[in-house]
């Protein structure tokens, strides 16, 4: 009865380690999924916003000045 005892306990100990290793590597790991989650999410919305619009877009954006005038005087 106690090497059932003893290989329980061993197990369990296996167990409770298996799952405080597990935690800390997906405590680890969570900003960087997250980040590479929100990346692609934004790229892809991105995307498919250019892809639906592209006329209305390029109509909104100013178009860049060919020369600059004199600067402003300083009081």
């Amino acid at each position: 009865m106690q090497k059932l005892f003893n290989v329980l306990s061993v197990l369990a100990f296996i167990m409770s380690a298996g799952m405080l290793g597990s935690s800390v590597m997906l405590y680890s790991r969570l900003p960087g999924m997250i980040t590479r989650y929100a990346d692609s999410i934004t790229g892809d919305v991105t995307g498919k916003v250019t892809e639906m619009i592209p006329d209305q877009i390029e109509q909104v954006m100013p178009e860049l000045p060919a020369e600059t005038g004199l600067p402003i005087p300083f009081p």
